[in-house]
This record gives structure tokens, sequence and C-alpha cells, in this order.
């Protein structure tokens, strides 16, 4: 058991080195000069640009580069903003709660939501429960994000004065950018659950468990929904990284203050570093949020432990 946790660990590890690589590169091979984002072209002059290049360590070739980033991230360092040269780490870390705070809040109403559906649906499977569930599942699937939350705006800011529409400050500001955000993933959720439980129904123990007098509701909750839920956990482990992707245009429509919204900033002024910085940070959060899933596995699959 260990050693497939220290194995898994060290997958992880170098998932975040290929992801560093592959954030690096992207900004690497980006057109435009970022030397230029820095001063004003107007009075630039290419003795400037290049001194600043070479100060900047821009002059080198890519391994060089990457290399020393790499180092500088192992240290804590995400290098800093071209634009008021504030360190890049401090700044994500700073606006990082509210990203956290939203990403958690619709993560677990997109847990409860397409749970709760995904299981009526395939119980009551061509019932008129079944029916909303799937349209609910396609709506959350199918509707971007940035149009919910305008829908969500309109409805319970502007003609019902329920809930505020921005802002980053207290439970109620939480409230309509996790449901916009978390439908979405209750929607690929509710379509794994009910597909799983459907399966589930249909195994040869379900059967057994019936015929030995359990009744329905323990046959359907206890055993039936443990084993569904074994796939649909990587859909919510994936569906993490989603929500976090989807806090840049959520964030951007509330004005909530995240790294969502300091992606967006930066990508207005061509602020490579903080781009940089803050996919990289995403990623790393992405990459120990589905280790802390695969290694779930051993706790809720008894046949999962026992292979170990």
């Amino acid at each position: 058991m260990v050693n497939k946790v220290l194995l898994k660990i060290s997958t992880a590890f170098v998932s975040i080195i290929g992801s560093s690589i592959l954030v690096f590169s992207i900004i690497y091979l980006l057109p435009g000069d970022p030397v230029l984002s820095m001063i004003d072209p107007s009075v630039a002059t290419p003795e400037m640009v290049a001194n600043l290049r070479k100060e900047l360590g821009l002059d080198q070739p890519f391994y060089i580069q990457f290399s020393e980033y790499f180092m500088n991230v192992l240290q804590g360092d995400f290098g800093q903003s071209v634009v008021n040269s504030e360190p890049v780490l401090p700044k994500i870390v700073e606006h990082f709660p509210a990203t956290l705070a939203l990403t958690i809040t619709s993560a677990v109403l997109s847990v409860v939501i397409g749970v709760t559906f995904g299981v009526l649906s395939a119980i009551y499977r061509n019932k008129w429960i079944d029916i909303i569930a799937r349209v609910i599942g396609l709506f959350g699937i199918s509707m971007p994000t940035f149009w919910s939350g305008i829908l969500l705006i309109l409805i319970f800011s502007v003609n019902l004065n329920w809930l505020p529409s921005i802002g980053s400050d207290g439970w109620k500001t939480l409230v309509l950018p996790s449901l916009s955000l978390g439908f979405v993933g209750a929607g690929f959720i509710i379509r794994m659950v009910r597909n799983s439980m459907l399966d589930v129904i249909n195994e040869q123990f379900i059967v057994t468990l019936r015929a030995k007098g359990l009744s329905e509701r323990v046959v359907m909750y206890r055993h039936a929904l443990r084993n569904a839920l074994i796939p649909a956990i990587t859909i919510i482990g994936l569906n993490i990284g989603e929500l976090l992707a989807g806090t840049v245009v959520i964030e951007t429509v509330f004005s909530r203050q995240g790294i969502g919204r300091i992606v967006a900033d930066a990508i207005m002024t061509k602020d490579l570093p903080v781009i940089q910085g803050v996919v990289f940070f995403s990623a790393i959060v992405y990459v120990v949020i589905n280790l802390l899933v695969d290694l779930s596995y051993s706790f809720i699959d008894p046949r999962v432990r026992r292979a170990h």
C-alpha cells in the first residue's frame, strides 16, 4: 500500500513537471515581445529593448530560460509582474482564498445536485423525475457559464433583488456564482451517476441482496449507490479542474477578486509572468486534487484496497 501511494505521488510530481513545461512552452511561443509591453514603444530604442531583454534573461535559449524559471518556482519565486513589478506568488496567495471558496462551494453544489438527481433518475427510470433530471443535465452541460451567470443576475439581483450581483464579501456573494459554475458540473455528474446506477442495478449481487429480503432503500442507497459512485468520483475530480478554469469567466461576470480575475486582467495588459504563474499554480492544485481523488478509491472500494 505504501509503495502504491509513493508511486502515485511520484507520478503526480512528474505531471507537475510536465505541466510546467507545457505552460512555459505556450507562453514562450506566444507571438509578440513581452519586453515591448514593459516600456513605452514611442521612446524605446533597439538598445533599450536589447538591454532589458538581456536583463530579464529573454535572450537565452528555451531550455536555459525554463530551467531558471523552474528552479525559481521550486524556491517559491513565480517571477514579477511586468505592469507593476509586484511578485506574482504573493498576489496569487492573496486572491486564492476567494477562488477556493467559490470552487469548493460550486463543487459541493454540483455533487449534491448531480448525485441526487442522478440516483433518482436511475431509480425512477422513464418517469417524470427521470425526464426532469435529464433536462437539467442537458442544460448544465450545454449552457455557457457566462450566459447562466447573466440570467441569474437578471432574475435574482435585478428583478427580485434577493442577492448581490457583484463582489466577494460574505456568503451571499457566493450564491449566484456558485450556482452558475456548479450547474455545469452537475450536468456531467447526473449523467455519470445515472448510467452507473443503471449498470449496477442490473448486477447479480443486487438481485441476491433483494432475494435475501433487504429493503429496496437499503439495496439502492447502501449497496448500489456506493458501487455506482466509484466511476463518478473520477468525474468529480476532473470537475474540480473545470471549476478552476471556469472561475476566469465567472469572477469576471460577478466582479469577484480571485485568481481568475487576475488572469483576465493580466490578459488585457499582456502581463505574461502573471498569466504563467496563475496557470502553473492552478495546474499544481489540479494535480494535487486528482492525486487525492485517486487515493480515495482505496477507502471507497474494498477491491482496490485489497489489490494494494
